[in-house]
């Protein structure tokens, strides 16, 4: 009867011991999907890359970084420009489509081509559906160009990124 005890005590305890632990944090979230950014061409194995290979969408960091990678270090290769990224031929208007795999409280999604803004677009918080597409002008560009794409979230200090090699004026 003893062992009994002990079974039932432990079973009713269980509950309030997994409510105690600190919550884990989300990993999944999103990428841009078209043109394929330099995280969906490691998930499809056009390039050789490490980690990111099996997680395109979770290139997460602090607002306000101009990295590829986010500032996270697991996703290093993301900012070398070494790498043999697939240069996509576009005209001066591009239509980039995001793949969300958890539809966060959105801000602003923001794109800068070669380090200079060229677009904003303002979500006030709404929750996007699944995916999510925005023509960006690019005609103040031309030829080699790399554009970061940013989804800054509305209710946390980080956001996603994603890094697009183009050559614009070439489609």
């Amino acid at each position: 009867m003893n062992l009994r005890r002990k079974a039932l005590a432990v079973a009713a305890a269980t509950p309030l011991l997994f409510a105690l632990l600190p919550a884990g944090t989300a990993s999944a979230h999103g990428y841009v999907s078209s043109p394929a950014s330099r995280q969906a061409q490691c998930a499809a194995g056009t390039v050789e890359c490490g980690q990111i290979k099996w997680e395109p969408q979770s290139v997460e960091g602090p607002k306000g970084l101009m990295s590829c990678s986010g500032g996270n270090g697991r996703f290093a290769e993301l900012d070398d420009d070494s790498k043999d990224w697939q240069v996509h031929p576009v005209g001066t208007s591009v239509d980039f489509t995001w793949t969300l795999t958890a539809q966060h409280a959105t801000s602003t999604w923001e794109y800068f081509a070669d380090g200079q803004k060229v677009a904003s677009f303002d979500d006030g918080g709404a929750r996007p559906p699944s995916s999510v597409t925005h023509r960006v002008d690019l005609s103040g560009h031309g030829g080699p160009t790399k554009l970061l794409a940013r989804w800054n979230i509305a209710d946390t200090a980080n956001a996603f990124y994603a890094c697009i090699d183009l050559d614009v004026g070439a489609a």
